[in-house]
């Protein structure tokens, strides 16, 4: 992946100016001394200014060796200098010269200023792109992000995320420097980063997009890694409500939503915050385990937490399942008639399910008296596949209506009424299969 193309643009960095107006000059008590002093600092300084870089190196490095403590702007300009330097010399090892130097700058700023949260974002960003492309170096870039984070605790710059973890990525892929788990972690720890700057009002799309086709190309996350190296954390620590919403994104976003650690997960984070969707997808997978009596609560849970009469409905439908599955008939046809009611676009499932309790119900409600109200059952269940619209379940409830001498036996004919007793509770207009 040409990551270099990717990140082009996005490296926007406030770098320190010119800093001539500074205090704290430090000039040699030596007359000779601080006179060629100032002769080198104003020499660099108007070199500097007409980006003649090169020849300023040449007075600049009298100044950092012979007068190191002359004041801070000989290392806030000493950057831009070297920096600037390395991209005036075609020769590639001369360019590493100058390129090291401005390193060498930061580290001896360093430890005679202790000012380093102020400039260390700075010194990533100039390490990145120095060494970004040498396997031998891309080490050294990490360490100084890392140093960043360290010493500021977070990175102040939101578009260096990327430029970061590029550097890991590449870090990772020339020296195999880190485990899933570890690359995991930088990638969660940057991605809050930008999470917390979008919510600044920051558009932060760009390193974003970045990060995640990084996870992407390292192969990082699969079902097999969050079910393997995750789930067994969270089995661990089950209180670890971020590991858990990690676990539950990944899932998602990688469909892993057959696995255990994703039920547990959401068990969790479900228990701990409950929201329509999470009872409702935890409800469904008790439904595909056939944990009848688990799926119940959590769904009549949803109930209370649905926002509008679809999301109502959809639970209803739910339900009738379960009490379906349980035996509970009276139950099932309530929720079912509900679902259709809360949502009309639920009557073609509502009703097939009522059509089908009610073909089961032969067994429960024949008396083996009369076989037109034994088999009254199965014109109700007609009548329900006819609302549903359900065509099969109307030719296969219309097969076991009685038959014309059947009902002549009784003295009955078609067209009458006839309760079918029994829970199915209704009253149906006698017909024949023939």
């Amino acid at each position: 992946m040409k990551v270099k193309n990717v990140l082009a643009g996005l490296l926007t960095i406030a770098v320190a100016g010119f800093a001539q107006a500074q205090d704290g000059w430090n000039w040699p008590s030596d007359h000779a001394m601080e006179a060629k002093a100032r002769e080198f600092n104003a020499a660099y300084v108007d070199y500097m200014k007409s980006e003649q870089f090169v020849e300023a190196t040449r007075p600049l490095h009298w100044l950092l060796t012979n007068v190191p403590d002359l004041n801070e702007s000989i290392y806030i300009n000493g950057v831009t200098i070297y920096d600037g330097a390395s991209k005036k010399v075609s020769d590639d090892a001369q360019k590493r010269v100058y390129q090291d130097s401005v390193m060498t700058i930061f580290d001896i700023r360093r430890e005679k200023y202790n000012n380093e949260p102020r400039w260390i974002e700075n010194k990533a960003y100039y390490a990145y792109g120095y060494f970004v492309n040498d396997r031998d170096r891309v080490g050294d870039i990490v360490a100084i992000f890392d140093r960043a984070m360290e010493v500021n605790g977070t990175l102040n710059t939101a578009g260096l995320t990327a430029a970061y973890f590029n550097a890991v990525y590449r870090h990772n892929a020339y020296n195999k420097a880190f485990t899933k788990v570890e690359l995991l972690e930088r990638f969660e720890t940057l991605n809050k980063i930008l999470d917390e700057a979008e919510a600044k009002g920051q558009d932060v799309s760009a390193p974003k997009s970045t990060l995640e086709q990084l996870v992407v190309a390292m192969e990082l996350i699969d079902c097999e890694f969050i079910e393997n190296t995750l789930g067994p954390k969270l089995t661990a620590d089950p209180t670890n409500l971020v590991l858990a919403q990690q676990i539950f994104k990944y899932s998602v976003q990688y469909k892993c939503l057959s696995s255990n650690s994703f039920l547990t997960a959401l068990e969790i984070i479900d228990s701990d915050n409950p929201t329509f969707s999470t009872s409702q997808v935890r409800a469904m997978r008790y439904m595909s385990n056939r944990e009848y009596e688990k799926a119940q609560p959590v769904l009549e849970k949803a109930l209370t937490l649905a926002e509008n009469d679809k999301q109502r409905a959809d639970v209803q439908m739910d339900l009738a399942k379960i009490h379906s599955q349980l035996g509970r008939k009276t139950a099932a046809r309530t929720a079912a008639q509900d679902a259709a009611r809360l949502d009309s676009e639920k009557t073609a499932d509502a009703y097939s399910l009522i059509g089908y309790l009610y073909m089961g119900a032969f067994n429960d409600c024949k008396g083996g008296e009369s076989r037109a109200k034994d088999y009254s059952v199965f014109i109700a269940a007609y009548n329900a596949f006819q609302r549903a619209g359900n065509n099969d379940g109307m030719r296969e409830a219309r097969s076991r209506f009685p038959s014309k001498e059947e009902l002549f036996t009784e003295g009955k004919m078609a067209g009458e009424s006839i309760s079918t007793g029994c829970w199915v509770g209704e009253t149906v207009t006698l017909a024949t299969r023939d």
